[in-house]
């Protein structure tokens, strides 16, 4: 990815994560990869701030790839959407959805997107993570049981879909990295991997 991030890179590639929508983000930047599900324990420890928590669980799903596939480069992410310091998963339903949105109503909520870049052989350790604020309008009843019903988002946090109708449930965002809301902070992604970008055929 010297010039070109659709490059091949000099090592095989692993995207510790079963979410289709952290592969679909990937899948933009034309690398080939492998995807496996990491076993890693996702509870939160007593006292966890949430920020704390994303940094935690994707510096742990990366380095439980890596261990089998030493050679390899793994990444490894995690999302916690945060109403302060409470932490708020995935819906489940769509009444969960709804009641959700609800709760989120002019409220500002703080996504927590962490990413860690694990090469055991390659001596690579990297982390990062991205704050996007997302600050809700004030929703009816009717708009928010009409949006669960056009885009149900049952297994994101939060309960919508920014890269959808979603974005239209806010009064404004804020964020260094569109992607990050969706699950992966591609910007951040690009530039670690880019050093072990293959050199392009003359």
């Amino acid at each position: 990815m010297a010039e070109n991030p659709s490059a091949a890179l000099t090592r095989p590639l692993w995207l510790a994560s079963s979410s289709r929508y952290r592969r679909e983000l990937l899948q933009r930047l034309g690398i080939p990869f492998e995807c496996r599900s990491p076993e890693v324990d996702e509870s939160r420890q007593q006292g966890e701030a949430p920020a704390n928590l994303a940094e935690r669980l994707a510096l742990a799903k990366a380095k439980a790839i890596a261990a089998h596939e030493p050679g390899a480069l793994v990444i490894g992410s995690d999302q916690v959407c945060a109403l302060g310091d409470e932490c708020l998963g995935k819906p489940g339903s769509a009444a969960a959805q709804a009641a959700m949105l609800a709760r989120l109503s002019g409220q500002m909520v703080t996504f927590h997107t962490a990413v860690a870049i694990v090469g055991i052989e390659a001596g690579l350790w990297k982390r990062h993570r991205d704050e996007t604020r997302c600050v809700f309008r004030q929703l009816g009843e009717r708009e928010i049981l009409d949006y669960v019903a056009r885009e149900p988002a049952q297994d994101c946090a939060g309960g919508f879909k920014s890269e959808g109708l979603g974005i239209s449930l806010f009064e404004r965002m804020e964020s260094v990295d569109p992607t990050a809301l969706i699950g992966l902070p591609l910007i951040w992604v690009a530039n670690t991997l880019r050093p072990f970008a293959a050199a392009s055929p003359r």
